[in-house]
């Protein structure tokens, strides 16, 4: 634990503590609502470490090979979320989750991230590389297109509604592939930051820099640790939401979305805030191309071994919202800028998008 200051050090043992709670908790059946609590806020914890981890790792490398890395670790709860509540049966639960990651990284997220930006510019526009946010639209297009494909198919009630599995393991296998075509690439053209620029991100916290070894060992037992919570919230998930008097799609779309993206939740607006533009658009918009073209298909192959199994097929209404949604941000992040009316913009698609889930 060398390198770390006494309060980061106080707050991951207070993360530790949380997480050992929330095990606890769930090994000797305390009521529910308590038990989804904990659960919660230990994964909003371990969602901080890979944060402050990763923040430390972006000084070392540039903001795309960064960013792919925090969205990467970032998105292990919502593997772990939608997996176990497949295994449960939890099929609402399983689909809005994972379209719900797409909605609150998309929307709220970046919505949040364009307002903060924006306001940290000095001439109020948040600028950023044009690249990123065009290749997202396009893969998220692409995840739609199967979506869209799927809902008409069953809509019409033509022969291809009789075989959603196979079409959405084919669409499945095409998005992986797409998505390598692309991550490759993308890797491979992202540049270090240079010393200037790392010195002067570096000087607010006193040109302190963790060892690599300790941040790796970080974002290793924080990604572990989140496998273990995310079944324990899951566990929790239905009696909680009963309690509660919340519909599955809320719960899926709202609380389990939020909750197993709260690294994207706080890297996002951390980085805005401090004015690194780049970086803090790249941990949001990795996550969305991630989760549409990479976690969702490989969620819907992995689905086939398990009790409950996960397609393309989705509710009318979610497909509207995606479509919508793909549309949305590109139209404002496509030419890379962007004002603050337009980060609220989201926002608001969002809320509207929750407020619904509400009444499902």
């Amino acid at each position: 634990m060398a390198g770390l200051t006494p309060l980061e050090r106080s707050t991951l043992i207070l993360i530790a503590v949380l997480a050992a709670l929330a095990g606890v908790a769930d090994y000797r059946s305390w009521p529910a609502i308590p038990r989804f609590a904990l659960a919660t806020f230990a994964l909003a914890g371990l969602a901080w470490v890979v944060s402050f981890a990763t923040g430390h790792l972006g000084e070392r490398f540039g903001p795309g090979v960064t960013g792919m890395l925090q969205s990467t670790i970032g998105n292990l709860p919502e593997l772990f979320v939608v997996i176990f509540a497949l295994q449960k049966g939890e099929l609402v639960v399983a689909q809005t989750a994972i379209v719900g990651s797409v909605f609150a990284n998309a929307l709220l997220v970046l919505g949040l991230v364009l307002v903060i930006g924006a306001r940290r510019a000095p001439d109020r526009v948040m600028r950023f590389s044009k690249r990123l946010p065009r290749d997202t639209g396009t893969l998220l297009q692409v995840t739609v297109f199967i979506i869209v494909l799927l809902g008409l198919s069953l809509a019409a009630h033509d022969p291809a509604s009789h075989h959603v599995k196979a079409i959405s393991a084919v669409g499945a296998i095409c998005l992986l592939v797409v998505y390598l075509a692309w991550v490759v690439p993308y890797l491979r053209s992202d540049t270090p930051p240079d010393r200037g620029e790392e010195g002067q991100h570096s000087a607010g916290a006193g040109a302190r820099r963790l060892s690599l070894r300790l941040t790796l060992a970080l974002l290793l037992l924080a990604g572990t640790a989140s496998a273990f919570v995310s079944d324990w919230f899951i566990n929790a998930l239905a009696p909680a939401i009963a309690q509660l008097h919340v519909s599955q799609a809320f719960a899926g779309l709202v609380i389990v979305a939020i909750a197993g993206n709260a690294v994207e939740n706080t890297a996002g607006l951390v980085l805005a805030s401090k004015g690194r533009s780049d970086l803090a658009i790249a941990v949001v918009k990795n996550s969305v191309a991630q989760i549409a073209a990479f976690l969702f298909p490989l969620l819907v192959l992995i689905s086939f071994a398990l009790a409950t199994t996960l397609t393309f097929a989705l509710a009318p209404v979610y497909i509207g919202a995606l479509a919508l949604t793909a549309l949305a941000i590109w139209q404002v992040t496509g030419d890379g800028e962007a004002v603050e009316f337009e980060g609220w913009a989201l926002v608001a698609l969002y809320v509207i998008l929750a407020t619904l889930t509400l009444y499902e």
